[in-house]
């Protein structure tokens, strides 16, 4: 049996898993879906200096203390930052990194220097504007399309904390880099204002990776969880 640890996105926490992990869990596997400091029902902890390193380190300790190994860590969008600073830190506990539409930096690398210069530029006002906080988007922008759904995430979603964009990820090493990675490209729903992901898919063919697409939308956990958790699943079986 795999144990899988989901680590969401941007404006998000472990709510947004709530359809994939039970389709996990039906094959008796471990599932954790963990909320990120500062965010969704840990929004009340947004004023304590969140960062990347919060993040990374949160991840790092649920690994640690509940003293998980050979995990499928799976990140989605912005989740990618933080499992490849959590692959630099914990290799040993790890057996795969799945990015789901996520952002694959190179070391010493920030969210904010992989975003469009437009998009940066865009973002960084936004936050300054509001304390800090980048304000999370239409959820049409990301593909979800029906109403009865979008109107469910707008209701769950908070601002995200600029300063996780501007951090870099932490140097990993020989044990992080040789960790097998795998890319799932969500490649339809998306609007041209919504960050490219494919020059991530691409990077991760031309790394030899194991690489799959859904014609879906952004918030592909959402809009195609059957999906996602049989690719999850077909990929921790390789």
């Amino acid at each position: 049996m795999a144990t899988f640890v989901l680590v969401h996105g941007s404006y998000c926490g472990g709510w947004v898993w709530n359809k994939v992990t039970p389709l996990l869990r039906e094959g008796g596997h471990d599932v954790y879906a963990p909320t990120l400091t500062g965010l969704s029902d840990r929004s009340h902890l947004l004023r304590c200096g969140v960062d990347l390193t919060t993040h990374i380190a949160e991840v790092t300790n649920l690994l640690v203390f509940e003293d998980l190994s050979d995990v499928v860590l799976v990140g989605h969008s912005y989740g990618g930052m933080v499992i490849t600073g959590v692959a630099a830190r914990v290799p040993e506990r790890l057996k795969l990194l799945v990015y789901l539409d996520a952002y694959v930096p190179a070391d010493g690398q920030s969210e904010a220097d992989l975003l469009p210069a437009e998009m940066r530029a865009a973002r960084q006002a936004d936050a300054a504007a509001h304390g800090g906080l980048t304000q999370p988007p239409p959820p049409a922008i990301l593909g979800i399309t029906d109403p009865e759904m979008a109107d469910w995430v707008k209701a769950r979603w908070t601002p995200h904390p600029w300063a996780t964009y501007e951090e870099p990820v932490p140097s990993g090493d020989a044990r992080s880099a040789a960790l097998p990675r795998a890319y799932i490209h969500c490649m339809g729903g998306q609007a041209t204002t919504t960050p490219g992901f494919a020059p991530f898919a691409a990077k991760a063919r031309a790394s030899g990776w194991q690489v799959r697409e859904l014609a879906t939308g952004h918030m592909a956990m959402l809009t195609a969880a059957h999906d996602v958790a049989g690719l999850l699943l077909e990929l921790a079986a390789r």
